[in-house]
Order: C-alpha cells, then sequence, then structure tokens
C-alpha cells in the first residue's frame, strides 16, 4: 500500500495528464473551457470552448460530442471522453466534500488557494 502523499501526487499526476490532453481536439482546437447549452426536452450539447465570429458574436465551438443519428451512435474524441470518465459524478461528489471541509478549514485557519481556486473554477469566476 502506497502513502496518502504518494496517493495524492498520483492522482494529481493523472488528473494533470488527462486535463491536458482534453485542452485540445485532434486537430489541435482548443476545448479547454467546456460548457453546456440546454436545448429543449431535457436534452443538452456540449462545447470545449468560445469562438468569436467576425461581427464579434461569440458561438459555443467545437462540440465535443458528435455524430450521433438513427443510424449511428453519437461520439467522442478518446481523450474528452476519458476525461469526462474520470471525472464523472463520484469524483464531483468527492469534491464537494473536500470544498465543505475546506470551508470549514477557511473559518478557522484562512482559505486554502488551491480550494478557492477549484471553487472559482467550478463558479465560473476569474
Amino acid at each position: 500500500m502506497t502513502c496518502p502523499a504518494d496517493q495524492l501526487r498520483a492522482a494529481a499526476a493523472l488528473l494533470r495528464r488527462l486535463a491536458t490532453a482534453a485542452s485540445t481536439d485532434p486537430d489541435g482546437t482548443p476545448t479547454a473551457h467546456w460548457h453546456y447549452t440546454a436545448l429543449r426536452l431535457g436534452r443538452a450539447s456540449l462545447h470545449g470552448d468560445h469562438l468569436t465570429l467576425d461581427d464579434d458574436r461569440v458561438v459555443s465551438w467545437p462540440s465535443l460530442v458528435r455524430g450521433g443519428d438513427f443510424r449511428r451512435p453519437s461520439y467522442m474524441y478518446v481523450n474528452h471522453a476519458a476525461y469526462a470518465a474520470t471525472m464523472g459524478p463520484a469524483v464531483g461528489l468527492a469534491l464537494a466534500d473536500w470544498l465543505e471541509a475546506a470551508a470549514a478549514d477557511a473559518q478557522e485557519i484562512g482559505a486554502s488557494p488551491q480550494a478557492l481556486a477549484v471553487a472559482q473554477q467550478l463558479l465560473g469566476q476569474p
């Protein structure tokens, strides 16, 4: 069994590797700022970033989920799918627990800069 510090470092290295791989698509298009757009009937589209058009309109682009119709299933590029699977709901719940603990610590000993950075990214704040 590895020590807790080794487990933390290994998890950080894995997450950093997956996030770096998922921050561009195979064509090199940036996909580091994921967001979704609500559609109708409880559906949404998932995009990797934004694109500013010549007329200064900002559109969601590129799509991270591709294809899909009655003849073939939709798909994601492997790096995006691996990252999404790694950051699934179980990780989200574990992160929420960690943020709650960090909030309690922040009231007593001050905020952890790393925990605050995670919270700000989740809340879409700079």
